[in-house]
């Protein structure tokens, strides 16, 4: 039996689990909070995150990260991204030599602006062909009510991804795509986290569907610009990972980000939104990561300059908008 350690007790990471059980694996859910961690153990819920879901039997919980990582074939990371390098340091001794790392998270960590999977590799110490990323329109609150929906499972080696897709296919509902663009896929789910506070933003304000429309269309060539100048493959933009998961992110009740730009946009302070928002919302920190990765590579990404500029530096919506619609229009054509 193929044996599964996924990190992450939030909505995502334990749904991943679901699905890796549900499919037939053995898997072990690490959380680092015992009374949640018994819930999930004992009662087979989640009353933290999805507390309307029962979780497959076969799934155990712990908070011993040894336990969980004892004969993992593949080793699930879904924690908050700024804190991924210091708990894989703490977590790497147990990870058996040959395991697969595998990425939920979406974003970009702060000072080295290092995508996920790199500080995977760093930290770990792994080659880039036992770290793999999943990403695609992934809303968690949908899959576990078992509606159809679909990912993408990206790693350089061919056959790794196509290990993880077996693991985590479970017909008639999840269905898992391959790809070898680990860059492409990896920004695709980093950035759209941005552009969806943006249009949180614009339908705070009081927008209409053009602005959003605008938004990820624009969104969506920032996000191909950025993966041209660091090798991604442009067809990667036209899929799952990229508008599909930047549509989903930017349009559903149920995203974080779109949700907490929304409440900027109607005036709430970014105190009050952080305090009334209970999971992660990863654009908020990776905005000024994203902003400074595209400022290495000298490529220009309005979109999310005035998002850092709304949620970090004080500017308002309102003068937002009028930067983004004051700026000299260039041509429109693919990935400009």
């Amino acid at each position: 039996m193929t044996k599964a350690a996924v990190f992450g007790t939030g909505s995502w990471g334990t749904t991943f689990a679901m699905i890796l059980a549900e499919a037939g694996n053995g898997t072990t859910l690490w959380g680092r909070r015992p009374e949640l961690v018994e819930a999930i153990d004992r009662t087979h819920t989640n009353p933290d995150y999805l507390p309307d879901v029962t979780l497959p039997a076969s799934l155990r919980a712990t908070t011993d990260p040894a336990e969980a990582l004892d004969g993992a074939d593949f080793v699930v990371l879904a924690v908050p991204s700024q804190t991924l390098r210091t708990n894989l340091a703490a977590w790497r001794a147990h990870i058996p030599p040959d395991a697969v790392l595998v990425s939920l998270m979406k974003g970009v960590e702060l000072g080295t602006t290092k995508r996920m999977s790199e500080v995977i590799r760093e930290v770990a110490g792994v080659p880039e062909e036992r770290v793999a990323v999943v990403s695609g329109p992934n809303l968690a609150k949908e899959i576990v009510q078992r509606q159809p929906a679909a990912t993408v499972v990206a790693c350089s080696d061919e056959s790794v991804a196509a290990r993880l897709q077996s693991a985590c296919h479970l017909p008639p509902w999840f269905r898992p795509y391959t790809n070898t663009d680990v860059v492409g896929v990896e920004l695709g789910g980093a950035v759209k986290n941005v552009i969806a506070l943006a249009v949180g933003v614009a339908v705070g304000m009081g927008m209409g569907d053009n602005v959003a429309a605008m938004l990820m269309t624009r969104g969506l060539a920032e996000i191909s610009r950025l993966g041209a100048a660091l090798g991604a493959d442009p067809h990667t933009f036209a899929g799952l990972a990229g508008m599909g998961d930047l549509v989903a992110t930017c349009t559903s009740p149920l995203s974080r980000n779109r949700t907490f730009g929304e409440r900027l946009g109607r005036g709430m302070t970014l105190e009050e939104v952080v305090a009334a928002t209970k999971q992660t919302a990863e654009g908020v920190k990776s905005c000024e990561s994203v902003l400074e990765l595209a400022r290495k590579h000298d490529v220009e990404m309005p979109i999310t300059e005035v998002v850092v500029g709304v949620v970090h530096d004080g500017m308002s919506p309102s003068e937002a908008g009028m930067l983004l619609m004051s700026r000299s229009p260039k041509p429109e054509r693919y990935g400009v």
